[in-house]
This record gives C-alpha cells, structure tokens and sequence, in this order.
C-alpha cells in the first residue's frame, strides 16, 4: 500500500473495540515513531506518556470528566493512550545532552560539525525566545509535526487511532506532576483497532478541493 493510499484510508476512530489488543511487537514499533519524527534542529523538544494498562488509562479518562464526556471511551476502550507533552523550556543541560548524543550517534562527519549544530541549535532558539518571544509556542509546533508523523505511521502499521483535544489539560497535568517537569500536554492519541459498527469509518473522507488550499507558480 503506497502512503497516499495509506493517507486516505486514515481517519478518526470513534470506537474501539476494547478485546483487541497491540502486540509487543507494533508498540516498539510506535515508540520508534515517536523517537524519530522530524523536528527544528533536531530539538526534540518533548515526552510522551504511553498509558497501556486499565488503571493507566482510567488516569488520563479523568480529564474527560464534565464537559468531554464524549471522549471518555475513546481511551478507556483503546488498546494504548499516548498522552503527547512539549517541553516549556530548553535549558543548556538539555541542548548539551541532545548535542552528545548527535555525536554519540555519529551525526558529525567532521568536529567542527559538531560547533556549527550547536551554533545553528542555538541562533533558531534564540530567535524564538528574544526577538519572537513565542519559545514555548514554537517547541509546541515541533510535536505537534511529531502527532501527525504518527498518525500516518501508526496507519501503516495497521493500526485505528484518533487525536484529542477535547480534554481537561489541567487535569492531565496534575495526575501526571508535568508542569514540575517542564512539560505542558498539548495532545492525546488513542490506539487500537475499531469495533465493526464504528460509524466513521463508513463516511467518506471531505477536504476542500486541490484549487482551493494549493498554489502551483
């Protein structure tokens, strides 16, 4: 199946069928996803929480309380729950250890590699913190590109998901201490595998139309 294919047959999942399970085998396989995904400078600026037992997901359902009900069995039903978190900082204990472990991993051909990517590292951060004033907002945009490499990922493994917003995030943020780590929650993807009767999985997709969102000049 080539990715467009894959990208069209993606979609939000309502139900999941909670008697269907990922093996080991395609969670290693999810957490290479998320190890991987693309980011500014390599920054990787986030955490991520993988909730795969009853109790671990009953803790995230317990920002759906009051006005996001809706989503409550979305991640008490799915197979695994990925609570994703950005970083509200980088500090340079941070930048050194992503630095190390770039070399570690080879990234330099040459050592003067290594002080020109700590250099650049450090001219786009400073960007966003002096003259932008957005860091917080831009570390955000990097897991955010991280989610939707793993949405499409996670459907080439054959796998049902569906992205949320709708939750309490200051209930996340206390049953899991974030803002003491310097983590803010920003998404939560569930996973798993739908229940035959999943209404949105036989509605056809709808995007506007190519010459409405795409300029060839």
């Amino acid at each position: 199946m080539s990715i467009t294919d894959i990208a069209m047959k993606r979609y939000s999942t309502k139900s999941f069928d909670p008697a269907k399970k990922i093996s080991p085998e395609i969670l290693e396989k999810l957490k290479m996803l998320l190890r991987y995904s693309p980011s500014s400078v390599n920054i990787q600026p986030w955490n991520f929480i993988i909730a795969e037992s009853e109790e671990a997901k009953a803790r995230i359902a317990k920002s759906t309380q009051g006005d996001y009900h809706f989503n409550t069995s979305k991640i008490t039903d799915a197979s695994h729950v990925v609570v994703f978190c950005a970083k509200t900082h980088v500090n340079e204990q941070y930048l050194s250890e992503v630095l190390q472990q770039e070399d570690t991993d080879g990234r330099f051909a040459l050592p003067e590699h290594k002080e020109m990517m700590a250099g650049a590292r450090d001219y786009f951060i400073n960007i966003h913190k002096d003259n932008l004033q957005d860091l917080p907002q831009w570390l955000e945009k990097q897991v955010f590109l991280n989610l939707g490499s793993f949405l499409l990922g996670s459907a080439a493994l054959g796998l049902d998901s569906v992205p949320m917003e709708g939750l309490d995030f200051d209930i996340l943020d206390n049953e899991f201490n974030l803002s003491e780590q310097g983590l803010k929650p920003i998404a939560v993807v569930s996973l798993g595998y739908r229940t035959e009767d999943d209404f949105n999985a036989q509605l056809t997709k709808s995007r506007l139309a190519e010459d409405k969102i795409i300029t060839l000049v």
